[in-house]
């Protein structure tokens, strides 16, 4: 067998699954993810190279992801265009600016070696797309055909706790900084789902969600108290939620949707 027969018999399997049934196929590509992710650390460690193995398969999971979506025209299904609203409609999205350089207002420091910067930036990019279109997309999108109330509560918690893998894939993080990581990423669920469900494009989910995640590579540790931290994540929350409540009263209640 050659290896685009190889290549070809993959897609193949992959489009069954989902014509088949997509929520399964969100839960697949959930599970693969948090796996893939899990096996990444010990990885990282063997290669000596902070997230190298973490960046190789977030690359080679975006770009089958990606490959899937643009092959089968689900761009629209997934909110890979333009949305119609207007961006004043959004508040010129300045929350989510503000969000985004959450990490920063300790400072900037320099974590990592230049090929661990690197890889980590690469990683958290791919992350973004990664978890906003299997979260904010697949799983979304095949609930809301049933109930869309259901969909937003259930995509957004699944994101949140998923977080909770942290405590047991060898990150090396402690249960208050996940606990706090697990309430803000639930109270961004909500706020990035709506911003797609109202609005019909996943792409301001996917560019703050990658904001985020690579800024945090740079944030500053030093002199954070568990206090300030905690007092650190509960401003974001309210700021999240602030913004999602002006939006779930301004906005459109449902664009044309494609499901």
């Amino acid at each position: 067998m050659h290896r685009g027969d190889i290549s070809d018999t993959g897609g193949n399997e992959m489009k069954k699954l989902y014509e088949k049934n997509e929520q399964a196929f969100a839960i697949v590509w959930i599970v693969v993810y948090c796996v893939l992710q899990s096996l990444a650390n010990p990885l990282n460690e063997k290669i000596g190279v902070e997230y190298s193995a973490s960046a190789i398969f977030c690359i080679l999971q975006t770009i089958i992801l990606f490959t899937f979506i643009r092959k089968n025209n689900l761009q629209k299904r997934y909110g890979l265009c333009k949305s119609p609203v207007p961006v004043r409609r959004f508040l010129y999205y300045v929350p989510l600016f503000i969000l985004a350089t959450g990490n920063l207002w300790n400072g900037i420091a320099v974590n990592y070696s230049l090929a661990g910067t690197v890889c980590s930036i690469a990683c958290m990019l791919c992350v973004g797309f990664l978890e906003e279109v299997i979260f904010r997309g697949f799983l979304f999108v095949s609930i809301a055909k049933d109930n869309a109330k259901s969909a937003i509560i259930i995509s957004s918690v699944t994101f949140g706790i998923g977080h909770l893998i942290n405590l047991f894939n060898g990150s090396g993080m402690d249960l208050v900084n996940n606990l706090c990581q697990i309430c803000f990423a639930i109270a961004v669920g909500f706020l990035l789902v709506t911003i797609f469900y109202r609005g019909g494009s996943l792409l301001p989910c996917i560019i703050v969600h990658s904001a985020i995640n690579t800024l945090s590579i740079f944030s500053n540790g030093a002199g954070i108290t568990v206090e300030k931290h905690i007092i650190y994540v509960l401003v974001l929350i309210f700021i999240t939620v602030a913004y999602n409540l002006v939006l779930t009263k301004t906005l459109p209640k449902i664009i044309c949707r494609d499901y």
